[in-house]
């Protein structure tokens, strides 16, 4: 393992941790009616950028105005990423690359939460926010995970098949956050509690598409799961694939729960956290098919 410095190592790792908290806090926003609790963007009420203790002022404002300060935390985690990246690791493969695709996408996500509440919480808007968010999770396990291993040309530790097998597994959780997001866009949580914004699709019909590309994913992990058990070299990565059947399963059992209860808040609440976790998890089922060499030293000079 060739060492960059233990700094950097905890800055990247809070730097995940913040990513997935802010999914976290940004479903609290949703799940709460609390997002137009600051009506507009970037102060919280006009001339005021905390909120404003009025007659009719609730809790609205103080759960949207903390997941915006959590925001900001975000992005100087994402800054001090680049900073401590440029500093101990800028000539390692790829880091470099991975740190400033956390930045441009943080800063990203800020301008799109202020269209989020300049539209009214769109369900279009709100959607992005949250895939892209899922994203800079897979980006930032994907720094973690590469700041740990040596710097030599990657070697693949598992058949071509199995390679393209994991990616087509990616890429049908894709589909199931998307579909995902598109059920909670169609259902009761819309973020504002007063005047929601909706697809209008049927929820029943979404929900249960939504399942079945569930299933397709369940089926796609027990598969990688069976092939890194058959090869000897990926005992690392099956040991993360069974993490991802197992977070894949009791996702599926919060939502039919969740489904079947009549979407209670905390429920939903889990449900989002696990979809982060599982963006997390794949994304290091996909990483460890395969290994870092350690780079020969160089001649002297």
């Amino acid at each position: 393992m060739t060492p960059t410095s233990p700094w950097l190592r905890r800055i990247l790792l809070a730097n995940l941790v913040l990513q997935v908290l802010i999914v976290v806090t940004g479903g609290l926003v949703r799940l709460t009616g609390s997002g137009l609790g600051c009506p507009t963007w970037p102060e919280c009420h006009p001339g005021s950028y905390t909120p404003v203790l009025e007659d009719s002022a609730s809790y609205h404002p103080y759960i949207e105005f903390g997941n915006r300060m959590l925001s900001i935390l975000v992005g100087f985690a994402a800054l001090a990423a680049v900073v401590g990246v440029w500093r101990w690791a800028r000539h390692r493969r790829g880091l470099p690359l991975l740190a400033g695709l956390i930045i441009g996408f943080t800063v990203l996500q800020g301008v799109l939460g202020g269209i989020t509440v300049r539209t009214g919480l769109h369900p279009t808007t709100v959607m992005a926010h949250f895939l892209i968010s899922m994203g800079l999770v897979a980006i930032s396990t994907a720094l973690v995970w590469r700041e740990r291993q040596p710097d030599g040309p990657p070697r693949s530790l598992v058949p071509v098949i199995v390679q393209r097998l994991g990616w087509l597994t990616a890429l049908v959780l894709v589909a199931v956050l998307v579909l995902g997001t598109v059920v909670t866009g169609s259902g009761p949580h819309s973020g504002d509690a007063n005047d929601p914004a909706r697809f209008g699709f049927d929820p029943r019909t979404i929900s249960w598409l939504h399942a079945d590309s569930v299933m397709l994913f369940i089926g796609l992990v027990l598969a990688m799961l069976v092939a890194t058990t058959l090869v000897p070299d990926a005992r690392r990565s099956r040991e993360i694939w069974g993490y991802v059947m197992l977070i894949s399963l009791a996702q599926g059992l919060i939502g039919y729960t969740q489904y079947l209860a009549g979407l209670p808040e905390f429920l939903v609440l889990v449900h989002m956290l696990g979809a982060a976790l599982l963006t997390l998890t794949v994304t290091l089922g996909i990483l460890t098919l395969n290994e870092h060499a350690t780079p020969n030293p160089r001649p002297d000079a």
